[in-house]
């Protein structure tokens, strides 16, 4: 893959996004699809960590909220499911492989084949590009877009998740380890909307109220005309601001649409949220990016 450029860089700035086909080989693709089989034939779900995932936001609090297996999976690798894959029971209702909405959230720490692609020198070598002089690894997930059920993801901002002060400071790489097509639930961003701050986060609740997070402000209603597909092949990267806002659709095709996605923060100058769910652990603190 080429180095990206002096004016790629600038477009990011502009945009709040950036385009990069064939970053990964289609080699590297399929050795992350095959580990994710193994990890998630290995999989053992407690009957009460079945929560569905949700990004609607009552569900989202009640689910995601709820749940301490969310609120504990910074540093672990757990697994989230979409609605409607298991009865009230717990049970499967259809093959647990074909139910996964997204594995998170510490694969780039502990499984060795998504490590490797986190620290890849060609990632190391764009963070130094665009200028990151201390980035850690904060997060990443292993997300599957299911046929068929792979739900909407609603217009958001990462930084509503992940705040930093200042802002500006966490940036998104979405790999696509399949083709994502406008059909497959491809990513939507409104560009140049990164410029104009947050209006909404998800916070720790207080200890002792009924869920574990909640949203401090609203998102506003933005104008479906306004957003853009971003198709893109097998092996491509997309950079994310974490302020741009972007969304994808209802995944109604036959295919699925595999994607690795992880975050990365500027450490330099910025101080992490004590009010984030995900908090950095005695056992994980945020891995430096460079190697």
């Amino acid at each position: 893959m080429a180095s990206v450029t002096q004016q790629q860089v600038q477009k990011f700035h502009k945009d709040g996004f950036l385009v990069l086909e064939q970053f990964f080989s289609a080699e590297e693709c399929d050795s992350m699809r095959r580990q994710m089989q193994r990890i998630v034939a290995e999989m053992e779900v407690p009957p009460h960590c079945r929560t569905a995932f949700s990004t609607r936001e009552e569900e989202q609090l009640q689910a995601q909220g709820s749940s301490d297996y969310f609120l504990t999976s910074g540093d672990k690798i757990r697994f989230f499911f979409e609605k409607g894959v298991l009865d009230e029971k717990g049970n499967f209702l259809i093959p647990k492989e074909k139910s996964i909405s997204k594995v998170g959230h510490a694969l780039h720490a502990y499984d060795p084949v998504f490590k490797q692609i986190t620290h890849s020198p060609k990632v190391q070598e764009l963070g130094r590009k665009l200028g990151l002089e201390t980035p850690v690894v904060v997060q990443s997930m292993y997300i599957f877009k299911q046929p068929g059920i792979g739900g909407e993801v609603t217009p958001h901002q990462d930084a509503t998740f992940l705040h930093t002060e200042p802002l500006g400071r966490i940036l998104g790489f979405w790999i696509a380890l399949e083709d994502a097509t406008q059909e497959n639930g491809c990513l939507w961003f409104i560009p140049g909307s990164h410029t104009n701050g947050i209006t909404r986060r998800m916070v720790r609740a207080a200890s002792g109220a009924s869920t574990c997070v909640e949203f401090v402000g609203s998102e506003p209603a933005y104008d479906d005309k306004q957003f853009i597909p971003l198709p893109i092949s097998k092996g491509g990267l997309i950079l994310i601001h974490g302020e741009v806002v972007h969304k994808s659709e209802l995944n109604s095709s036959e295919s699925s649409r595999h994607a690795f996605t992880f975050h990365v923060m500027e450490a330099k100058g910025t101080t992490w949220s004590k009010e984030n769910w995900l908090q950095p652990t005695p056992e994980l603190p945020f891995p430096s990016l460079y190697t």
